[in-house]
């Protein structure tokens, strides 16, 4: 791949996250601790293999199964109401107000406005894509709640 695709993919990339931060829609952002790329990608799937228990990123571990996205996380996804937006590592630490925020991270974007709604610590402490869709769950309706007091 030549360096000006690469420049471009980002340069897309960037403009796709800034009109969505712009757009004041709610939305759920959600950081991996895991980087982009098909390198990446295949190593990230042999470690999960070989050595699940060390793997750094326990949202990819709860959401992913080795060869894609878990059913009862796609329909979650699909039928929470909101635009759900996905980042890397790489790709967060590059574009985002909060870089050096523990990974992986569940945030909630409101009025231009991101808040960490789940953070790295309460990922890792879920066993199951259950728990983490009733915390997440838990946490945007705290949020909204709060967001409608005066």
């Amino acid at each position: 791949m030549s360096l000006q695709i690469v420049r471009k993919a980002i340069a897309v990339f960037v403009a796709k996250v800034a009109k969505n931060s712009r757009s004041g829609q709610p939305a759920l952002v959600l950081v991996y601790n895991a980087d982009s790329g098909m390198f990446n990608r295949l190593t990230d799937l042999v470690h999960k293999v070989m050595s699940p228990e060390t793997y750094p990123c326990r949202l990819c571990m709860l959401t992913h199964a080795p060869v894609g996205m878990r059913d009862a996380w796609k329909r979650f996804i699909s039928e929470l109401g909101y635009p759900v937006e996905f980042y890397h590592r790489d790709e967060w630490r590059k574009m985002a107000d909060h870089p050096d925020v523990p990974l992986p991270a569940v945030f909630w974007r409101e009025n231009g406005r991101l808040r960490l709604c789940v953070p790295a610590d309460a990922i890792r402490a879920c066993r199951s894509v259950k728990a983490l869709k009733q915390l997440i769950l838990q946490q945007i309706n705290t949020d909204r709640q709060e967001g409608e007091k005066p």
